[in-house]
């Protein structure tokens, strides 16, 4: 049986979101739906559904945007399940999500996580654009490339997981605003034994202003990616592995420089233009060596201002 987990605060989509579950020609489901304190009439909307896979909690306090992935992890204690599904409450799943997503499963029996492609729709609904294609089967070295090459694009909602690893690996991965834990505990789950993937374009992500993603302050964004980018070093230099695996490992950590680099000459560019020239310097003087900031990440930072000038010209 599949448990699908909403952790719920916005009340905009969520009717939508819970229709979309409810019409699953797959039908052997249950429905966790965690309020979490919202000033939004959520059990009212939940209400305008009857349906006994339903099952409603009010937290009694707001966990709120930061600390939202204890949020996930109340609703996977919440399962009974034996693959798990968290979906956004503005996001929406297509008719065959489960069904296809079964058939995964049964083709990959062994595995822990499973993915699908996605499409991107607006508040309209409207699709806008789609996920790239994944290769049916990667290893946890081919998939953490994949992402760090920027061939990947996910969500925490296009993610199956099988609920008895995932409590064993202490659930969805914590860290503030989420920010790259749907990354993290994919790769986690993938451990040993690899990831599947269906190119089936059969969940929504809405992009909207509301979302977790488009909020929050970059500093704690960078935290997370800071942690983010140490699992994947501390994974590049695991010892013991075939050649192959070496040569996969010496790929993933050019990769990880690279992305590591273009990750500092971001945030130094967010912290100029958020605190201006004086300030935002001060404060990378202050922060260089806690985000180990270089002198050459300054440069890069102020070249790719000085180029996005001009192509904006």
């Amino acid at each position: 049986m599949f448990s699908i987990g909403i952790p719920a605060f916005k009340g905009k989509f969520l009717k939508e979101c819970i229709a979309s579950v409810l019409s699953q020609t797959y039908t052997n489901f249950e429905l966790i739906i965690v309020d979490d304190c919202s000033p939004d009439p959520i059990a009212d909307i939940v209400n305008q559904f009857s349906d006994t896979r339903i099952r409603y909690y009010r937290n009694e306090s707001n966990i709120g945007g930061l600390n939202v992935v204890d949020n996930w992890n109340k609703c996977l204690a919440l399962a009974t399940g034996d693959f798990f599904v968290l979906l956004g409450d503005d996001d929406k799943l297509e008719l065959n999500y489960l069904e296809v997503f079964s058939e995964l499963i049964l083709t990959y029996p062994n595995l822990d996580v499973f993915h699908c492609r996605s499409i991107i729709i607006n508040e309209q609904s409207l699709p806008v654009r789609l996920t790239p294609i994944n290769p049916n089967f990667e290893d946890i070295y081919d998939y953490v490339f994949g992402c760090l090459t920027s061939k990947r694009e996910q969500f925490i909602s296009d993610f199956v997981y099988r609920v008895a690893t995932l409590r064993e690996n202490n659930g969805f991965y914590k860290l503030p605003l989420a920010w790259t834990s749907d990354y993290l505990s994919s790769f986690v789950a993938c451990g040993s034994k690899g990831i599947a993937h269906t190119n089936e374009l059969i969940f929504n992500y809405r992009v909207n202003d509301g979302s977790i993603t488009s909020t929050g302050g970059y500093v704690i964004k960078w935290d997370a990616l800071i942690h983010y980018f140490n699992w994947i070093k501390e994974l590049s230099e695991r010892k013991g592995d075939d050649v192959f695996i070496e040569i996969k490992k010496n790929e993933i950590r050019t990769a990880y420089h690279k992305a590591l680099s273009i990750g500092k000459i971001s945030f130094i560019r967010q912290i100029v233009g958020d605190k201006g020239i004086i300030q935002g310097l001060v404060y990378i003087f202050k922060v260089r060596k806690k985000y180990g900031l270089t002198f050459t990440d300054f440069i890069g930072s102020l070249a790719s201002s000085i180029t996005d000038k001009i192509l904006r010209h």
